[in-house]
């Protein structure tokens, strides 16, 4: 696991930033949160492709993982993550969801509702990303259930059938993952936190959906 000192490091080495933070220095913060990541594609901003990645015409650009072996790639070693981003320094950061943490990925408005009325009522929030016209919510990861029928997989183009309920709202759990600060998005806005992760520990995804649900509808 990576210490502060690292991601000092980082900083001095003088890697392009977004938003004042490095995408080398975040991986290592979130590495020392326990949070691994791996290299995302990117949006281009010149020439006739919107993704840095291969395929043409790619549905998704600057939002996905660069090798299809995401899952296993994503680490929290140091040394790799270095590797990684001094390479391609205008990588976006994937961070898989289903390990440490579950995502909820709720519309703009709904999203925002939630976290003021969470805010107002003193219920701590945990980490909160503003994502474009999302907004994603940390949770403690509810991991591998001995009843399967209490867990699933997630896509990332659908919700739970148990959220069929609360419609725009995701919950990016295993075989998932979630675009992480500082990347870019395609319109070239940043992701960026509402709410940093703090090291404190996550909050129950159940009360958390509670508010969600109430805001989505």
């Amino acid at each position: 696991m990576v210490g502060v000192p690292l991601a000092r490091r980082a900083r001095r080495r003088g890697r392009p930033e977004r938003g004042g933070v490095s995408a080398l220095t975040s991986v290592l913060e979130y590495a020392a949160l326990g949070w691994a990541s791996c290299p995302g594609a990117h949006p281009l901003r010149h020439g006739g492709r919107a993704c840095s990645c291969d395929r043409i015409g790619c549905p998704d650009p600057g939002a996905h993982p660069l090798s299809p072996a995401w899952q296993m790639q994503a680490t929290l070693d140091a040394a790799m993550l270095t590797r990684w981003w001094e390479r391609e320094p205008d990588a976006n950061v994937i961070l898989p969801t289903g390990r440490v943490f579950d995502v909820f990925d709720a519309p703009l408005d709904a999203g925002l509702s939630a976290l003021a009325r969470m805010d107002a009522s003193g219920s701590g929030s945990g980490p909160v990303a503003a994502n474009g016209d999302r907004v994603l919510f940390y949770v403690a990861t509810r991991g591998n259930p001995d009843d399967e029928d209490e867990w699933w997989s997630c896509s990332l183009d659908c919700g739970p059938e148990s959220l069929e309920e609360t419609p725009g709202l995701r919950w990016h759990c295993r075989d998932s993952y979630v675009l992480a600060p500082p990347s870019t998005l395609v319109t070239g806005q940043p992701v960026s936190w509402l709410r940093p992760p703090d090291g404190r520990p996550l909050p129950d995804p159940l009360r958390v959906l509670d508010w969600l649900a109430d805001a989505v509808e």
